[in-house]
């Protein structure tokens, strides 16, 4: 009877280590998949911007699912998108698009670039699942923008325009629903204008109440890696990209993440994240989204994404 007790102890402890090794086998065979989400006047699939960037994450990692968002029905659409169609329903299709791609079941790692940045941190916050395990952040602005310049790749008629609308009436109903730019505007100088009729940025950022649901999910994320970018020429202020802002009733001192009250009252979890270690602060001496292939696969692929 005793031999008979160790002989089913060793097939129950064989049995676990088979299933252990087969687990990590199939680990390594099938990374942790990677979503991308583009900036203003960008789209999912160009060559030269995150096709390029798609390619090489998949010479990086071998079998790796890379899911590139798309707004619209082809890539026109997608960059028409990026500047007027309303952010909060924009995430609502991609909590869906996400929730649906089997490839993802598992959980996924992601990067925003730009505006994107943003946007992927309200799918973290609101998307049920599935699990954002790492979001990358490259020039993301989370305390939102306050000024246009070099604004985007169409040039000087649309940037123009917008730059007009968000200075004379960001907060107005029918702008904050139709202007992407306008749902991240944040005018130092009307805080408690933009706390009241921000329709995305503001409830991200649990500035008016405190979401505990946004709160919870957000601290889910094993990393948030914030990447500013020290030449920006095209975010104002580019602290922005790293939580930082200018202080309230003025545009022109600034103060770090730690030093506001989104930190301080830890409204969103952050002071919790940072604490932890969780929260990564990268820069790179560079404009606007200017980084070179290498910086790429070695700062962020080989850390954060293998």
């Amino acid at each position: 009877m005793y031999n008979l007790k160790i002989k089913i102890v060793f097939v129950f402890f064989l049995i676990n280590s088979c299933q252990y090794l087969l687990s990590a086998v199939t680990l390594k065979n099938n990374p942790t998949p990677v979503v991308l989400w583009h900036g203003m006047g960008d789209s999912c699939c160009f060559s030269f911007s995150l096709g390029q960037i798609k390619k090489i994450i998949e010479e990086e990692i071998p079998d790796v699912y890379v899911k590139s968002i798309r707004i619209g029905n082809n890539v026109i659409e997608d960059v028409e998108n990026s500047y007027f169609k309303n952010v909060n329903e924009q995430i609502e299709e991609v909590c869906g698009e996400l929730a649906n791609d089997t490839s993802l079941k598992n959980g996924f790692n992601a990067i925003g670039f730009s505006q994107g940045g943003q946007f992927l941190r309200g799918v973290a916050e609101r998307c049920p699942g599935p699990g954002m395990k790492n979001l990358i952040s490259l020039g993301g602005q989370h305390q939102g923008v306050y000024g246009l310049p070099n604004c985007g790749s169409l040039e000087h008629k649309v940037c123009d325009y917008l730059r007009r609308i968000l200075n004379h009436g960001a907060y107005l109903s029918f702008v904050q629903n139709r202007f992407v730019q306008a749902e991240y505007w944040h005018d130092p100088l009307k805080e408690d204008e933009y706390k009241k009729n921000s329709v995305f940025l503001a409830d991200i950022n649990n500035e008016l109440v405190v979401n505990e649901t946004y709160k919870e999910n957000l601290q889910r994320l094993e990393t948030l890696v914030l990447v500013k970018f020290e030449n920006d020429t095209m975010v104002q202020p580019r602290e922005t990209e790293w939580f930082g802002f200018y202080k309230p009733g003025q545009s022109t001192e600034l103060q770090t993440l730690q030093e506001s009250d989104l930190y301080v009252q830890d409204r969103l979890g952050l002071k919790q994240m940072d604490e932890a270690g969780k929260i990564h602060f990268l820069s790179i001496p560079a404009n606007h989204l200017q980084f070179d292939e290498d910086w790429f696969k070695e700062q962020i692929i080989h850390k954060y994404l293998v």
